[in-house]
């Protein structure tokens, strides 16, 4: 599923990262604990968080992600959204539940990552 379908099916707004909405998302997560999520993170991921600062972003460029999914009408800090637009990556944000995305994500076929 690209970036893109996503914004679509979960009604999302695309803060940034809009040259970059044709990325693939290989698969899908959601957690809130950044350490947890830089050692389970996955190239091509789509993460559901409710986590706006800027450390979201460092992780998400680190681990090569598809996009951040900001749930709950979450909205960036204004750094974090200027971080994302230099990085060039797609923040999104919806009013679902990270769980509404996951189920959304899943149902599509985005797969949990793989465990290595």
């Amino acid at each position: 599923m690209k970036v893109r379908e996503l914004v679509e099916k979960i009604g999302a707004q695309a803060l940034s990262g809009e040259e970059n909405l044709d990325a693939e998302i290989t698969c899908g997560y959601s957690c809130d604990l950044l350490s947890w999520v830089l050692a389970h993170g996955k190239q091509g991921m789509g993460w559901c968080t409710v986590q706006s600062h800027v450390n979201v972003v460092a992780v998400a460029v680190l681990m090569e992600m598809a996009c951040v999914i900001l749930v709950e009408e979450v909205q960036p800090e204004e750094a974090t959204l200027a971080k994302a637009r230099e990085e060039g990556l797609p923040v999104l944000s919806t009013a679902k539940t990270a769980y509404e995305v996951c189920g959304i994500m899943n149902a599509v076929g985005v797969a949990f990552p793989a465990r290595e």
